[in-house]
């Protein structure tokens, strides 16, 4: 559920009951009186700018609602949110491209918090028009990894091992909805593939989290018959500072066998030649 308060002592109240702390095992957390943390969630004390940095941290809030809780103490946001395409980013922008590109012939993504796809590299668009219809629902109104994998008419009729695929990425994105319970489209997104068939029952097959996780097999099947195996993995931007670098992924996709390289490599012939031609 969404944030229903506003003050900042409501504010803290709502984050350390959703991150489970008493008061006193925050207070000890924080290296602060349970007195005084009990009189900022009254509004008997005010916190200062540190103060609520601090709690923030302890509470291992998202860059996002650590500026919402500096906001509702009365403080200027200190995390900046700038747009992917902004100037300030465009030394992030240019690696994460070069990554890309790098990966090639292999797909790769970079997606926000919700699986929205904010750039890709050819193999990757490649492979969503090799096994997705383009007038597919599942491609509307966005592109999103989740939408793509979990819609019925999405890859799931191409997707030999989806219901492995389908209950993994649903805890992922349960694992980031309660990461981030204010965020409300995160919320709507989680309901939205819930309510797809058989999603929701794949909670029952739900697996405890291992090393193995590292690495997702993905078996799939293109409109051409051509069979795919793959592997792929998400990592996130490290030391995050700007509040969209600390919601961007990195997902890359990795061929397991000699068949699926070749198909790969075979995608990625008319992207070089049109590379190499002269322009003029």
């Amino acid at each position: 559920m969404p944030i229903a308060v506003d003050t900042f002592g409501s504010t803290l109240r709502w984050w350390r009951n959703k991150r489970r702390y008493s008061q006193l095992q925050l207070a000890n957390e924080a290296d602060v009186s349970s007195r005084h943390l009990s009189f900022l969630e009254t509004g008997k004390a005010q916190p200062s700018r540190e103060m609520v940095v601090h709690l923030s941290i302890v509470l291992d809030l998202p860059l996002r609602d650590r500026n919402a809780l500096l906001h509702a103490a009365g403080f200027a946001p200190a995390y900046t949110e700038s747009d992917l395409d902004a100037p300030e980013l465009d030394d992030v922008r240019q690696v994460l491209v070069r990554i890309l590109e790098a990966h090639a012939p292999n797909p790769a993504v970079v997606v926000d918090r919700r699986g929205e796809i904010v750039e890709a590299n050819p193999a990757a668009i490649e492979l969503v028009a090799a096994t997705v219809a383009a007038d597919s629902p599942a491609l509307a109104p966005s592109l999103n990894v989740h939408r793509i994998s979990l819609h019925p008419d999405g890859v799931r009729g191409r997707n030999a091992n989806w219901e492995t695929v389908a209950a993994n990425l649903l805890q992922r994105l349960e694992r980031e909805q309660a990461h981030r319970p204010a965020d409300q489209q995160l919320a709507e997104l989680l309901d939205e593939v819930l309510a797809f068939p058989d999603v929701a029952d794949l909670r029952r097959h739900a697996a405890i989290p291992t090393g193995a996780d590292l690495l997702l097999p993905l078996e799939l099947t293109s409109f051409d018959g051509e069979r795919l195996r793959l592997v792929t993995t998400i990592a996130t931007i490290g030391a995050p500072y700007d509040v969209t670098l600390d919601e961007l992924r990195l997902e890359t996709f990795f061929p397991v066998d000699d068949r699926t390289r070749d198909v790969l490599d075979r995608w990625a012939e008319p992207v070089a030649a049109s590379q190499a031609s002269p322009t003029g």
